[in-house]
Parts: C-alpha cells; structure tokens; sequence
C-alpha cells in the first residue's frame, strides 16, 4: 500500500472516504490529508474567536457534555507516514489545548471517544482505555497511514491503558508523553525523552483558579432550591430567614468553593472534606460571634448553622476533588465513604435546630 499523501480542500477529495467524520462549519478544519485509506481533516494550531468562547461558555457550564468532537484521526501540518502520532480525548477544550501547541509540527492525532470528557477523568472512568484505543486505531485503519508503530499518549491517560495489551493487539508500542501539552514540542524533538519537570503532576493556583467557575455553577443551582425552601419556610415561621442567614449561608458556599480550592495547598489537612470544613467553620464561627448570635437568644440558630455550615462547606469542597490531579480515585472513594456519613449526620442534626428556633414563639 502507497504510503503516499498529499494536502488538499475537502471539495477535491470528495471522491475519497472520509476516515474522520466531521462538521463542514468547523472553522478549525482548514482542509483534509489525502491518504490511501481516505481523507483525514487538516486542522488548524490556531484558536479563533469562536473557539475562546466556546472555552469560556464550558468552564462555565453552559454546553459542557456536548462540546465534544468526532473520535478519529486528525492532521496538523504535512504529516506523512513517519510523523509521530499523539492520542488525546474528544472533548474539545482538551483537543484545542493540545493543537494549539503543536503550531509548526507535522503530526497526527488519534482521537478517542471519551464521551466528551478530558483524558484524566476519562481515563478513571474507563473511557480512555485500552478497548477504545485498539477500536480506534483499526477503525482508523492507522497502520496503513503510517509505517512506524508508536503512539504518544498523555501521561495523565496511563491509568486506563494497558499498554502491553495494545502492543499484542495491534502491533503499536505505547510510548507515555509529558503531563503538559506545551512540553509536546520538547518531548519529540528529545526522541520522544521527557524530563522529571515533564512527568511532574502540578495544579497551580491558576491550574485551580480556572475549575473554580463551573463549580460556582452547580453550588448556585442548588441554591436557588435551598432559597426556596427558606421563602416557603418565610410564611410560617414566627421568626422567618432574614438578610443575616442569606449571607452566612452564601459565605460557606464561596468558602467551599472559592476560598478552598485556591487556598488548597496550605489549609492543614489532606482530605479536601476537612480542608473545606476547617475553612466553613471559621467562616461561620466568625459570623456567628460577630452578630451575637452565641450569646443571645439565637443560640440554637448559631449551633445549627455550626453543625450545617461547615459541613455544606466540606461537601463542596469534596466536589472539587473531582477536578483536582491532587488525588486519585481510590483516594476519592475512601474519602467519600467516611466524609459523606459524617456532613449527612451533621447537617441534619444543624437544620432541626435551625428550625426549632426558627418556629419558636
């Protein structure tokens, strides 16, 4: 089989299969590689307008499960048979990450169907895995595209892929990338070498700062729910929630989801549970005191809001765990089934008393 290729507008490869489906109005497909197999979509290491917004609309929450693109096989540059392949996930915010740096490279890219979900997370979910790997490159039908057998794969994507079984299944050897798509350059031009500050698993501040968003989303919707159930409780109450309980109630939502995460690295502690509820109970413990609360006759209020507060904070806090590389699954779960009991217990007892003082004549 040629392995032959040559670049051109989808228009004149028409009459060739196309490997990779994709949306005609995709502003980052500036044209197809023609191969023996088929056409494969050329794509852009340039991030446009439209592709910033979409980033930030996702970080937001607005979109998110379906920004995602069609698995299978990209090209950036002029690749030809000899060019290196890097395998990623097909949600789109990571895609865009790793083109963007790849400007002035002839590569390609093997996309999985993670579901539109990033390679960490799809990679403890079992999305990126050894299955969907060895599906993908046969339904590529990649060793005809190529004549080496290397696949470059995320580092952060090892957890799902049993590489030794992808080599007995396919020929291709599985070779682990930098953590970071900005060091893909390095790592290649190293004869595929990565360095210790390569393989080094960081989350900044800004790595922390840019998660915090979408977080902020899911606490607010369920908000909106425990805000209503305080109107409701407003019209029978002999002492009805005030502006006060609006903003202890507020404080602990932004300290379990702002204050924690960016402060994460020097809140005492390992498990984000207690980091959150440390935080949480600072945050009401303040409150409390400053309005009088302990030594007045909202005493039961101040206890209630004690027990709830920093335990809505831990939970919070406990979410993020979920975008964090601080953990790994296992750790989330032993975490989860001794944190979730003791905030489920805590913020039971913390609202019956709220509610006796809140009923009290």
């Amino acid at each position: 089989m040629s392995n032959e290729m040559s670049c051109c507008s989808a228009e004149s490869c028409c009459s060739i299969k196309t490997i990779t489906p994709y949306d005609k109005n995709d502003e980052w497909v500036k044209g197809v590689i023609c191969t023996a197999n088929g056409s494969v979509p050329l794509v852009s290491t340039k991030l446009t307008s439209k592709d910033l917004l979409g980033a930030w609309k996702v970080r937001w929450g607005i979109g998110r499960m379906n920004y995602r693109i069609s698995p299978g096989l990209y090209a950036i540059g002029r690749p030809d048979h000899t060019s290196p392949v890097l395998v990623s996930a097909n949600y789109k915010l990571t895609f865009d990450v790793l083109r963007k740096e790849l400007s002035g490279l002839d590569c390609w890219i093997l996309i999985l169907d993670t579901k539109g979900i990033n390679v960490w997370c799809a990679a403890g979910k079992g999305t990126f895995g050894t299955d969907e790997l060895v599906g993908r490159i046969a339904k590529t039908g990649l060793s005809g595209i190529v004549s080496h057998r290397k696949l470059v794969l995320p580092q952060l994507g090892a957890t799902g892929v049993s590489a030794h079984e992808v080599t007995q299944k396919t020929g291709f050897s599985v070779i682990y990338g930098p953590v970071r798509a900005r060091d893909i350059k390095a790592f290649l031009a190293a004869g595929y070498k990565a360095t210790a500050e390569m393989r080094t698993v960081k989350f900044t501040l800004w790595d922390r700062l840019v998660l915090i968003p979408i977080e902020l989303v899911a606490a607010a919707k369920f908000s909106l729910m425990v805000f209503g159930i305080m109107f409701l409780l407003n019209l029978f109450a002999v002492k009805p929630f005030g502006l006060a309980d609006f903003i202890i109630y507020t404080g602990a939502v932004a300290t379990g989801t702002v204050l924690t995460p960016l402060l994460l690295p020097v809140i005492p502690g390992r498990a984000f549970s207690v980091k959150g509820w440390l935080l949480g109970l600072l945050w009401t413990l303040g409150f409390t005191w400053q309005s009088d609360w302990l030594v007045s006759g909202s005493l039961l209020r101040a206890i209630g809001y004690l027990l709830v507060l920093p335990s809505l904070s831990a939970c919070l806090a406990l979410n993020f765990t979920g975008s964090s590389t601080y953990t790994s699954y296992s750790g989330v779960i032993r975490e989860m089934k001794t944190a979730v009991p003791l905030i489920a217990l805590s913020t039971i007892a913390g609202i019956v008393l709220i509610l006796i003082n809140s009923l009290q004549v």
